[in-house]
């Protein structure tokens, strides 16, 4: 901190986090050193302000069909600024103008779901995540792509081929599901005999 003249006897502190407690004290000084410091001033909390914090590491994707899950990481109390604090969830299809509202008003929330039998499985969207508090509306995230949830595979494999290795094993081959925009990528294939 600055020195203050010794003739002077307040001084504005300023740089302070909205919404924190602090407590102050005063040192005294001269050309031989530095004196004890006086007692804490009591507890102040500075005033409430809209936060300027957006989330981080927005992402998602996942989900059941037919869902679009957003995740972000969570804003700490001392970026809050103030009470009544929540997220602004913003989403829209790529390529559409027209954004999508939702509000979570859980500080500890960190995933929102969205709903809507109308989305078509791995559809991209943008989306963004915001702050607010009961000051105001504070700053959004960078956008962000996301995926909506996939569907399960819509075709079986073709080609299914056996051949008799030993007396106890069989091999069986198959061509591969190739990937499908609406439906995702295939993660394994199961081998039914009877």
């Amino acid at each position: 901190p600055e020195v203050i003249n010794g003739r002077t006897h307040k001084a504005t502190v300023v740089d302070l986090s909205p919404w924190v407690e602090y407590e102050f004290r005063v040192v005294a000084s001269n050309s031989v050193g530095i004196g004890e410091p006086s007692r804490p001033s009591a507890l102040l909390k500075t005033k409430a302000a809209v936060p300027v914090v957006a989330p981080t590491n927005v992402s998602g994707g996942g989900g059941s069909r037919s869902e679009l899950v957003i995740t972000w990481e969570p804003v700490s109390e001392e970026l809050q600024n103030g009470e009544g604090f929540g997220y602004i969830v913003m989403f829209r299809p790529l390529g559409s103008t027209t954004w999508t509202k939702a509000v979570v008003a859980s500080v500890e929330s960190s995933k929102y779901v969205y709903r809507n039998e109308s989305i078509t499985p791995l559809s991209p969207f943008e989306v963004k995540v915001g702050v607010y508090n009961n000051e105001g509306e504070g700053t959004l995230s960078s956008i962000s792509i996301v995926y909506s949830g996939e569907d399960e595979p819509q075709m079986a494999p073709a080609g299914a081929s056996a051949l008799s290795v030993s007396a106890a094993a069989v091999e069986v081959s198959w061509l591969p599901i190739p990937w499908n925009r609406h439906t995702g990528r295939v993660l394994g294939y199961e081998v039914r005999g009877w």
